[in-house]
């Protein structure tokens, strides 16, 4: 193999060093900062440039006060029940290999954690950090226009992709969060998103907290011969 140049190092660097983050600590984000993040990562292809994303950024007390909202609704029975989300995220029907490592993730954060499969009021605790963005200070809600099809979707995850590479680049990390979804009615008014945007996923962003044990998680990924083929 032909010796790789510090520029391709500094990228694989910042792809692989990439992973969900579930604590944060305070520090501040410059916005001078998030605004470069999100430059460099509206350089994501998209069909014919139709750049689809919408983005909305909360910090300080607009990000703690949908905190709390979310919250508040997550925790009520009641309520949380009468929210779903507006499209299918995971299939409806699962089978092997796709069930078997959404499991393993579970348990193996639970199982950092000290989390028993029986106790569903730390289950129910852990979760709820989504909401409050793992104690980020800065809260990202992603949005769509309706009349964009899957194919902007797609292009969409590219955005997405960009923008998390580009945050550790910066020493930043991010966790992608789809489990905003459900609580899109609460949270499209809550950012000033017009009836016309769909809520596509939220993400939080900032400084890891070293000291968190879940943030030692790594997730496994499947060797190349197994998902590739090369056909000469």
């Amino acid at each position: 193999m032909t010796p790789i140049p510090e520029s391709a190092r500094a990228v694989d660097e910042a792809m692989t060093s990439r992973h969900s983050i579930r604590s944060f600590l305070p520090t501040p984000v410059p916005r001078e900062l998030i605004e470069h993040l999100l430059a460099v990562a509206s350089r994501a292809p998209s069909g014919t440039n139709t750049q689809p994303w919408h983005v909305y950024v909360l910090t300080g007390e607009a990000r703690r006060a949908l905190s709390r909202r979310l919250v508040a609704a997550y925790d009520d029975p009641v309520e949380r029940a009468a929210h779903t989300e507006e499209y299918a995220y995971y299939p409806t029907e699962w089978k092997s290999p796709f069930i078997d490592r959404r499991r393993k993730v579970g348990w193996d954060l639970y199982g950092l954690l000290g989390i028993a499969k029986t106790d569903k009021e730390r289950m129910h605790a852990q979760h709820s950090r989504n909401y409050e963005f793992f104690g980020a200070p800065v809260g990202l809600m992603f949005t769509i226009d309706r009349i964009m099809r899957q194919g902007s979707w797609l292009d969409f995850g590219m955005f997405l992709q960009s923008l998390m590479v580009a945050a550790r680049g910066h020493g930043l990390d991010t966790c992608p969060q789809a489990a905003f979804t459900p609580f899109h009615r609460l949270i499209t008014p809550a950012i000033g998103a017009p009836d016309s945007e769909q809520l596509v996923c939220g993400m939080s962003l900032g400084h890891r907290d070293l000291d968190a044990i879940e943030n030692s998680l790594i997730t496994e990924r499947e060797p190349v011969a197994s998902f590739a083929r090369f056909l000469e």
